[in-house]
């Protein structure tokens, strides 16, 4: 979140929550606050302090069942999960991926992110398994 303060700093965090879910959850979710029926990875709601808190209050849903099938096919099932996460929080901080050009750049950040995090040991540490 230290990164995504630095993205913007005019939006201050009290906290994120970090919601881990499967395919048929995520799909009603994002039916619900999207209108799009579509399966997506991650999705992410910022909400305004409340009253007595200084800063806003994020939330990143993660698609785990996703990450289980797509993180084989890339770096593995934890730098799948720890993608979504990263792409989440860049939504907190208001960036778009609407554009090919956005995403390309994203996509980059993302990738830089999770390298340190790599280096620090981060991922390995999130204890997903290859398997369910």
């Amino acid at each position: 979140m230290r990164r995504v303060q630095q993205l913007d700093r005019s939006r201050p965090w009290e906290r994120v929550s970090l919601v881990l879910t499967d395919h048929r959850t995520m799909r009603r979710l994002h039916q619900a606050h999207l209108g799009s029926a579509k399966q997506t990875d991650v999705l992410s709601f910022v909400y305004p302090p409340a009253p007595g808190e200084q800063g806003y209050v994020g939330e990143v849903i993660v698609n785990v069942q996703r990450a289980f099938q797509a993180g084989p096919l890339h770096e593995g099932v934890p730098y799948e999960c720890a993608l979504y996460i990263a792409h989440g929080c860049h939504h907190l901080a208001g960036l778009e991926d609407d554009t090919f050009e956005r995403q390309r750049r994203m996509r980059m950040r993302e990738h830089g992110w999770l390298s340190s995090a790599q280096s620090a040991g981060l991922i390995t540490s999130l204890g997903l398994r290859e398997r369910i």
